[in-house]
C-alpha cells in the first residue's frame, strides 16, 4: 500500500473515530483524495513539501476548476467544505506526528464541523465550581460518569446504582449504543467522587422524602427523588460552565469528547481509546484527534 493511501485509511478511521458524521467522513477522505491527486499533478510527492503556497494555488485552482457533475464552475460550500477537509487533515496528520503542516488560505472560510473541546485547566475549573452542597457532590459525581468515565448522555442517566462497581472499580454500562453493554474503568478520584455522592448527598435526596419511590434505584437523583432528567442534567452543566466562566457552548456530549481527546493526548493508543468510548469501530473513535491542540 502506497504512504498516501496508508494516509488516507489512517485520516478515515481518525475522523470516525471522533465523532464525526458518515457523510463527512466519506466527504472529507474523497476531498483529500482529490488533493493528492493535485499534488501529484503538480510533482509534490512528499507531505512536507506542502506549505502556504501550495494551499494558495490549490485554492486558485479549485475556483477555476469545472463541476464534475454540472455546468459551471465549483460552487463556493463546495470548495469551503473542500478546504475545511483539508484543515482536518493537517489536524490529523500533526497531532499523530505524521507531519507538521498548517492548512490556511488567504479568504475567510467557514469554520470546519468539530467538535466543542473542554482544554484540560477547563476541566479543572469545572470540578473547582462544584460546592459542598447535595448539588454540587451530585455535580462532581456528574463530571464524574459523563466526563471521568466518557459515557454517552444516556447511558449515564440511565445507570442504576447497582450498576456501579466501587469494589471492582468499574461501572457497568448494560445497554450502551447499539444494546451492547460494557464495563468502564474508574480512576481512584472517580471512585472517592462517586462514592462521596453514593452515601452523602444521594442518601440526603432520600431522607428528604418520607415515602419510596419507584425510581429510587437510579443513580442520579433530582431533588424529588426521581431519575435525573436530560433536561435537568443540561441544566446542571450550563451551571458549572457560568460558574466557572468558560465562554463555550458546551453540551453533555462535550464531556465525553473532552475526555477522549485528552486520553489521546496522554498517548493512548486509538484502540484503547475506542475500547474505553464503546465505540463499535475504530472509525467512531478517531473524530477526536482533530482537537488535541486545545
Amino acid at each position: 500500500m502506497e504512504v498516501i493511501d496508508v494516509l488516507k485509511e489512517g485520516f478515515k478511521k481518525w475522523l470516525t473515530t471522533l465523532g464525526y458524521a458518515k457523510s463527512t467522513v466519506y466527504a472529507s477522505t474523497n476531498y483529500v483524495r482529490d488533493f493528492f491527486f493535485y499534488l501529484k499533478e503538480n510533482e509534490i510527492n512528499r507531505i512536507e513539501l506542502i506549505n502556504f503556497e501550495t494551499i494558495s494555488n490549490y485554492h486558485k485552482y479549485l475556483q477555476t476548476r469545472k463541476s464534475k457533475t454540472k455546468l459551471g464552475s465549483l460552487s463556493n460550500n463546495y470548495i469551503i467544505s473542500n478546504i475545511n477537509a483539508l484543515k482536518r487533515f493537517s489536524k490529523y496528520l500533526n497531532e499523530t506526528g505524521k507531519a507538521n503542516i498548517e492548512i490556511k488560505t488567504e479568504l475567510q472560510t467557514e469554520k470546519a464541523n468539530t467538535k466543542t473541546i473542554l482544554t484540560q485547566s477547563e476541566i479543572k475549573t469545572l470540578y473547582k465550581a462544584c460546592d459542598n452542597t447535595i448539588l454540587g457532590i451530585r455535580d462532581r459525581a456528574i463530571l464524574a460518569v459523563f466526563y471521568g468515565c466518557g459515557l454517552r448522555r444516556s447511558e449515564g442517566i440511565n445507570l442504576n446504582l447497582s450498576d456501579v462497581l466501587l469494589k471492582e472499580k468499574l461501572i457497568h454500562v448494560k445497554n450502551g449504543k447499539g444494546y451492547k453493554e460494557r464495563y468502564v474503568p474508574m480512576t481512584e478520584a472517580i471512585k472517592e467522587d462517586l462514592e462521596n455522592y453514593i452515601y452523602v448527598a444521594r442518601e440526603q435526596i432520600i431522607s428528604l422524602k418520607s415515602r419510596n419511590l419507584p425510581n429510587s434505584q437510579a443513580l442520579f437523583l433530582s431533588m424529588r427523588t426521581n431519575r435525573l432528567c436530560q433536561n435537568a442534567l443540561l441544566l446542571r452543566i450550563h451551571k458549572l460552565i457560568e460558574s466557572a466562566k468558560i465562554e463555550k457552548a458546551i453540551g453533555v456530549h462535550s464531556l465525553r469528547h473532552s475526555i477522549a481527546t485528552h486520553l489521546l493526548q496522554s498517548g493512548l493508543t486509538l484502540e484503547e481509546v475506542s475500547q474505553f468510548l464503546g465505540h463499535s469501530s475504530l472509525e467512531s473513535t478517531q473524530i477526536y484527534t482533530h482537537v488535541s491542540e486545545t
